[in-house]
C-alpha cells in the first residue's frame, strides 16, 4: 500500500512512513472498505473534498448520488455525506456502495437528528460505531468545543455557523453537562482504531463572519484540539484537524502556522476559508482565493465551497464548479508547495502549438472541451481568429 501511494504521489516510501509515523501524514480508508487508500498531509499534493448529502426540504438520494459522480468526476479527492434529511442509514450506505473513493461522515448529526438534546453518552458512541461498521473513512467530531469556551461566542456577529457545533453546544446548555466528545475520547479512539478510521478534529466554533475570525472561542477550541490530537497519536489514531472558516487574507498565514504548532503539525483541512462575507452566489470563487494561499502556507486538505453556501442546497452543477474551484487553489498552491510547474509548462507549450487536444487533456476542467466545439476543426479560437498571436509569431518570427 505505501509503495503505491509514494509513486503516486512522488515521495520516497522512506519518507512516508516517517510522517504517517509521526502523525503528519494521513492514510484514510477503512480496514471494511475495498477503496485506493488516500494520503493526506505534509509535502504531498493538497486533496479536495466535497460535500453532499440531503436537507429536511429536499430529500433526493439518485440527485445526491449524481452529485457524488459529478464531483468525483471533476477532481474531488474525498466525498462527505452531510446528510440532514431522509433514511440517513440508508443515504450513507447507498454513497459508500456506489462511490470508490473515500467517504467522511459528521455522526453527531445522526444521533441529534433522532434523539435531540435527549441523545446518550451511549447513543452517541454507537452512531459513530455505527458509521466505522458502515465503511467510512473519516469521522468529523466536534470534541473541542467544552463548556468553558461557550461564554465568548455572545461576543461574536454569528456565535457558532457549525451544525455539529451547535448540535453540541445546545446538549451541553440543555443537560448542563461538559461536551459528551470530549469526555469520552478515549472511547471513541477505542471504537475508530478497530476499523482504521480517521478522526477529523471538527472546528465546532469556527468563525462566520471575518469579524469574528481568529478570536478567543477559535483559539481556545484549537488548544484543545492540540491535546486531543496528542491524546489520539498515543493511541497510533491518525488525526486530521479542521479549520476556519471566515478569514481575512491578512490571517491566513498566521491560522495555519497556529493549526501547525499548536497540534504538532496535523494535516490541516479548510472550509476555503472565505475571504469576504459578501461574496454570495461566488462563494466558491472566495473560497478558492483563501484555499489557494492556505495550501501556500502549509493547508493539506480543501473543502470545497459552492456557489451555493449560504444560499441553499448546491445543484449538480454548484457541486462541478466548487471541485473545479479548489483544484484551481490546490493546484495554484502545489506549484509553490511542490516546485513543481510541470503540468503547467506542458500545456503552455501545447497552447504555443495550438494543440487543442493535448490542452483540454492537460487543463484541470476535462468538460471545458464540450464548450468549444468549433476547435476540433480549426487550429485558432474565436478570439482572435486569423489574428491569432500565436500563430503570427509561427508564420513570421520563428522562420526568421
Amino acid at each position: 500500500m505505501l509503495t503505491r501511494i509514494a509513486k503516486r504521489e512522488g515521495i520516497s516510501e522512506e519518507k512516508l512512513k516517517r510522517r504517517i509515523d509521526k502523525g503528519s501524514i494521513v492514510v484514510v480508508k477503512n480496514s471494511e472498505r475495498e477503496i485506493e487508500p488516500l494520503a493526506i498531509g505534509q509535502g504531498l499534493r493538497i486533496k479536495v473534498n466535497a460535500n453532499i448529502g440531503t436537507s429536511p426540504d429536499i430529500v433526493d438520494l439518485r440527485k445526491e448520488l449524481e452529485k457524488a459522480w459529478v464531483a468525483i468526476e471533476a477532481g474531488a479527492d474525498t466525498i462527505m455525506d452531510l446528510s440532514v434529511g431522509g433514511d440517513l442509514d440508508l443515504i450513507r450506505r447507498e454513497i459508500l456502495r456506489n462511490t470508490k473513493v473515500p467517504l467522511g461522515t459528521v455522526p453527531i448529526y445522526q444521533a441529534f437528528i433522532e434523539k435531540k438534546t435527549d441523545m446518550s453518552e451511549d447513543f452517541i458512541l454507537d452512531v459513530i460505531e455505527k458509521h466505522c461498521k458502515d465503511g467510512v473513512d473519516f469521522l468529523t467530531l466536534h470534541c473541542g468545543i467544552t463548556k468553558d469556551i461557550l461564554r465568548y461566542v455572545k461576543r461574536r456577529i454569528i456565535p457558532i455557523t457549525s451544525r455539529g457545533g451547535s448540535f453540541i453546544a445546545a446538549w451541553m446548555i440543555k443537560n448542563e453537562r461538559e461536551n459528551p466528545l470530549y469526555e469520552n475520547f478515549d472511547h471513541i479512539l477505542e471504537i475508530v482504531k478497530r476499523y482504521d478510521v480517521v478522526i477529523s478534529l471538527g472546528d465546532a466554533l469556527r468563525p462566520a463572519t471575518i469579524h469574528d475570525a481568529t478570536d478567543i472561542p477559535q483559539i481556545r477550541e484549537l488548544i484543545n484540539l492540540g491535546k486531543l490530537t496528542r491524546m489520539a497519536r498515543k493511541e497510533k489514531v491518525p488525526v486530521i484537524i479542521e479549520g476556519p472558516g471566515h478569514v481575512p487574507l491578512d490571517q491566513i498565514e498566521m491560522n495555519i502556522r497556529l493549526e501547525k504548532r499548536i497540534c504538532d503539525n496535523a494535516p490541516f483541512y479548510v472550509l476555503g476559508p472565505l475571504v469576504t462575507d459578501i461574496a454570495l452566489g461566488y462563494d466558491h470563487i472566495a473560497g478558492a482565493i483563501g484555499g489557494a494561499i492556505a495550501g501556500m502556507y502549509g493547508a493539506d486538505f480543501l473543502c470545497y465551497v459552492t456557489p451555493s453556501e449560504h444560499l441553499g442546497l448546491p445543484t449538480v452543477d454548484d457541486v462541478r464548479e466548487g471541485v473545479i474551484a479548489s483544484k484551481i487553489a490546490a493546484h495554484a498552491a502545489d506549484i509553490i508547495r511542490l516546485k513543481d510547474p510541470e503540468i503547467d509548462d506542458e500545456l503552455s507549450r501545447a497552447r504555443c502549438k495550438l494543440d487543442w487536444d493535448r490542452i483540454f487533456e492537460l487543463c484541470i476542467d476535462k468538460s471545458i472541451k464540450g464548450y468549444h466545439p468549433e476547435l476540433r476543426n480549426k487550429r485558432v479560437c474565436t478570439m482572435c481568429g486569423e489574428f491569432c498571436a500565436l500563430k503570427i509569431v509561427e508564420r513570421y518570427l520563428r522562420k526568421k
